[in-house]
């Protein structure tokens, strides 16, 4: 067992599971180090068998595969919704949305009220006091159970940007081989690379997929690159990172005439702030570590990129951040990936290494399995037409949607109450002057006349704010 891969490990873990028959699995993890066929397999046996699994991964195809519930740990708060990977993404952005909108409109009609309020105690009449400790309870009701939104610090966003464009012929590799004593890892290898061409190698575990990246890199016979090509290469083990360095020291030795302030303001982008730019490299995660060998190679400004299995140790925001940026990227793309979303967001084309050679595939990876299926090749699974996924809560929406058309109709007749009462409370007072000037006092048909108008306003006033407090407090009850 010492002697074997990650890969065959695993597979060694997952059959001694399987042998249990047990009636729930509980998988950490289970696609790291299996090549794509391997995962294909394991796939196809979830969806097949009737055990209960929980599986806990961040390979993002793999969870849009096998599950029907999707569970997410968030600002130390649990959210399940209904269906997969992508449409629990989908309805996270939803409730994200309705949260931010709810919480955005609870505190405009709060500033508004404050408004009202500051108003009334300039006037500080009898009624105007009331007036203002009414608004005010009703600012207490608002804001009684009213949580700020909190999102998880997801501010991992850079682009690769080449300074220099290379010619139309960036790589060719012509008849490339590698062959040990008694083992031969493939041969007769020969592929082109365009200009802006975004290119996956995929196999399976150890038919040598690095070693053909590294070979390429040395510009060993057969390998010839294009004119005014720039490469830069992120290793996967991160081995050409130096243990012993701080996360600045790492970054500012590479490139010495930037300054401290522009190697810290580019590992801030990658979440190094402050202190964190004196950690030991030796000392961080996968993902740190991923993260600032990202950043040396952002700062390279290469025209040409060499990505070993750049997704692994992200977390689905970082990989997400990742795509974004090398979706973005105008250079060339050569990657090793097993991560098949990744693939599917960005491959213009698939080089499958085999050890007979390499085989080139138009299209992402789901265009790859529907042209292994198209040839009657067994391939590491059989592709899926994708199956809508009703969220949580989706056999209420027409209950939400008349709860939203009845809410939007009590906030209408709120403003309209709030507006009469500051026309009646204006008016009020307009009567009130008039019965104070002296001249009034001769005329008793207009002291009359004003008295009866004023009890009329006032009487008015009353059922206006007894109709206000009402309906704020079922606006209040509304869920969002």
């Amino acid at each position: 067992m010492r002697s074997l891969s990650g890969g065959q490990k695993s597979k060694i873990g997952l059959a001694k599971l399987l042998l249990q028959k047990p009636d729930l699995m509980l998988l950490d993890e289970p696609t790291n180090h299996l090549d794509i066929r391997s995962v294909g397999w394991l796939e196809n046996f979830i969806r097949s068998s009737n055990v209960t699994t929980i599986v806990i991964s961040h390979d993002r195809y793999f969870l849009d595969k096998v599950c029907s519930r999707i569970a997410e740990i968030s600002l130390k708060k649990l959210y399940v919704t209904d269906g997969n990977y992508s449409r629990h993404m989908e309805l996270k952005a939803e409730r994200d949305k309705s949260l931010q909108r709810n919480y955005d409109n609870t505190m405009a009609e709060v500033h508004r009220i404050e408004g009202i309020i500051e108003q009334q105690k300039r006037w500080n009449r009898e009624r105007n006091i009331r007036t203002a400790e009414s608004k005010q309870k009703q600012i207490d009701r608002l804001t009684k159970d009213l949580e700020k939104p909190e999102y998880e610090n997801y501010d991992f966003s850079f682009f690769f940007a080449p300074d220099s464009i290379s010619g139309e012929e960036v790589l060719e590799v012509s008849d490339l081989s590698m062959v040990f004593p008694g083992k031969t890892l493939y041969e007769n290898v020969s592929f082109q690379l365009r200009r802006g061409e975004r290119v996956f190698l995929i196999g399976d575990n150890g038919i040598g997929k690095t070693t053909l990246v590294k070979q390429i890199l040395k510009r060993v016979r057969g390998v010839r690159f294009g004119v005014g090509v720039t490469t830069g290469y992120f290793d996967q083990h991160q081995m050409n990172l130096s243990m012993n360095k701080t996360v600045l020291e790492e970054v500012h030795d590479m490139y010495p005439r930037m300054t401290d302030t522009e190697v810290r303001s580019a590992l801030a982008i990658f979440g190094f702030r402050g202190d964190a730019v004196f950690e030991q490299i030796e000392t961080l995660s996968g993902g740190e570590r991923a993260k600032v060998a990202l950043c040396r190679l952002m700062l390279r400004h290469c025209n040409f990129l060499l990505l070993d299995e750049p997704t692994n140790h992200l977390d689905l925001y970082s990989m997400a951040a990742l795509e974004e940026a090398l979706a973005g990227y105008e250079g060339t793309l050569f990657i090793i990936s097993h991560d098949r979303y990744f693939i599917n967001r960005l491959a213009d084309r698939i080089i499958e290494l085999k050890p007979s050679g390499a085989e080139v595939f138009e299209g992402d990876y789901d265009a790859y399995l529907r042209e292994l299926e198209r040839r009657g090749t067994a391939g590491p699974e059989t592709p899926e037409k994708p199956e809508k996924q009703m969220g949580a809560g989706g056999l209420s929406y027409q209950e939400q949607k008349r709860q939203r058309s009845e809410r939007t109709k009590k906030k209408t007749a709120l403003r309209k109450a709030e507006q009469r009462i500051a026309e009646l409370e204006a008016q009020i007072e307009a009567v009130t002057a008039e019965l104070d000037d002296e001249s009034l006092s001769t005329d008793f048909e207009k002291m009359t006349e004003c008295t009866n108008r004023l009890a009329d306003l006032n009487a008015e006033l009353e059922a206006t704010m007894d109709a206000w407090e009402t309906l704020a407090e079922e606006v209040n009850e509304f869920q969002e």
